[in-house]
């Protein structure tokens, strides 16, 4: 995978926190973000802050044995091309 986003097990994720300048463009990303969503129909965990966004992509599967896969690295993928 060639972006920022880490690799994180039990459960298998990928997270990854977006530094923003200012509130303005945290919140341009975050809408970004939405329409995003839902137009693929996906939704990543989020905290953020005024400068600062977290992002926690899970597997789509359930239980513990839910890997990540090609759905979701094709999802950050997406995400990278918003910032």
């Amino acid at each position: 995978m060639d972006h920022p986003w880490t690799r994180r097990s039990r459960p298998d994720r990928l997270e990854r926190r977006v530094e923003f300048a200012d509130y303005d463009t945290t919140r341009t990303f975050l809408e970004r973000l939405n329409a995003l969503s839902e137009r693929l129909g996906r939704f990543p965990d989020i905290s953020f802050g005024r400068t600062y966004v977290n992002l926690t992509i899970r597997p789509e599967g359930e239980g513990e044995d839910a890997a990540v896969g090609e759905a979701e690295t094709t999802f950050a993928a997406a995400v990278d091309e918003l910032l």
